[in-house]
């Protein structure tokens, strides 16, 4: 089975994870992904391929010669941004311009709002018909590593020590909760979780979520002088009092930010839900303490105990862990050069497994799968670069 295949028959999984779910996976459906992976593992010659309770599937391959053991890992969930049920990809040849990908409800990918579809001129892509994400992020990253080891294992190939490793619920901040890095056994690992052809990623945002409550008070607004509260409207103040500048929409590269993720209330009650995002250390921190100082500001202004914040972190930049090990950095970008491609290290505007892991002991940089367009209607992956990204993994795994 070749990779275009692969990845065809792993996006007909609907495998949305949920942030509000307590379960683990966080939905049930990310199971019957994984049971499939196992199948092909075995089918592939991965004799000990398994899935565990929490829905992780493992596998690992003994090496013909000596070397580090290294680890890939991929995630089978997609976005809960957009809708993964019943996805309806095709392949096209790009010959440039605007794509339709829906004509009856107008659905069109306007190659000026996507300038890097001009890099794909002459590429085979593969799109959806505009109503559901693809979810290239990430079972081209799952394709990609299974075709790699598919390869090395068929034509007898020599590699080093593998481990294979296929997360759920990555696209809610949960992928790395339950990941057995003792287990699993390798020296350093990479997250196949990427975008462009030779990107390699080492640096993400520091992350935390930050929710806002507010207490208010009703009466009746013919009476309300002095006494109503409206949560809504101290919502809006705190709103309101956070740098306009630092929104994601005004924001890029090492820039950080503060989103506004959800929010709902009425006189009584408001709830603010918050993301927030640094490369910066010491700034991230500043950011954090924002939220308290405006929440501080308000309770004077309206009353003790009027807005309260929760504040949790995330996950945090994984530089520091890999600037002691960047020898697994630079195997990448030999093994992207060889690929053909001219490998750049990238900031991720996000966060992978690997930041989680990287802390965990388990050095974990990120490389490309391909992708485009993350999260939405607009997703596509040419297939050649599918195909080349499968070349890089196993020139990674090469003595």
């Amino acid at each position: 089975m070749n990779v275009t295949e692969r990845f065809l028959n792993y996006v007909a999984f609907d495998t949305q994870s949920d942030e509000n779910s307590e379960t683990c996976p966080s939905t049930l459906k990310q199971k019957l992904l994984g049971a499939a992976i196992v199948e092909d593992l075995k089918a592939i010659g991965v004799a000990d391929a398994r899935m565990d309770e929490y829905g992780y599937v493992y596998g690992s391959v003994p090496g013909t010669v000596e070397g580090p053991v290294i680890g890939l890992i991929a995630h089978m969930d997609t976005s809960p941004d957009c809708s993964g049920k019943d996805v309806k990809p095709r392949i096209l040849e790009y010959t440039g311009g605007d794509i339709v990908l829906n004509a009856e409800q107008d659905i069109v990918m306007k190659a000026k709002d996507f300038e890097r579809l001009a890099r794909s001129v002459g590429k085979h892509l593969i799109v959806t018909d505009g109503t559901t994400l693809l979810g290239a992020d990430d079972k081209a990253g799952v394709a990609e590593i299974l075709t790699a080891v598919e390869e090395l294992i068929r034509d007898k190939a020599p590699h080093v020590p593998i481990r294979i490793g296929i997360t759920p619920d990555e696209e809610v901040g949960r992928g790395a909760d339950r990941f057995d890095v003792k287990g699993f056994g390798a020296d350093f690992a990479y997250t196949a979780d990427g975008g462009t052809v030779g990107e390699i990623e080492f640096e993400n945002f520091n992350a935390a979520s930050a929710v806002v409550e507010i207490k208010g008070v009703s009466i009746h607004p013919g009476s309300a002088k002095n006494k109503m509260v409206n949560a809504m409207q101290a919502a809006v103040d705190f709103h309101a009092m956070l740098p306009a500048q630092e929104r994601p929409e005004h924001t890029e590269g090492y820039e950080g930010f503060s989103m506004l993720a959800h929010m709902e209330g009425d006189i009584e009650y408001a709830r603010l839900q918050y993301i927030i995002r640094d490369h910066d250390r010491f700034k991230f921190e500043q950011k954090k303490n924002r939220f308290l100082s405006i929440a501080a500001y308000l309770n004077e202004a309206y009353g003790p105990g009027t807005v309260t914040v929760k504040l949790k972190d995330s996950y945090y930049n994984m530089k520091e862990k890999i600037l002691p090990v960047m020898h697994i950095v630079d195997r990448a970008k030999d093994a992207m050069r060889e690929a053909g491609m001219d490998p750049a290290a990238v900031p991720i505007r996000g966060g992978t497994d690997g930041a989680r892991l990287s802390f965990e002991g388990l050095p974990c940089p990120n490389l490309c799968t391909g992708g485009e367009n993350f999260h939405g209607r607009y997703e596509y992956i040419p297939v050649e670069d599918m195909e080349q990204c499968v070349v890089m993994l196993k020139n990674i795994l090469k003595p």
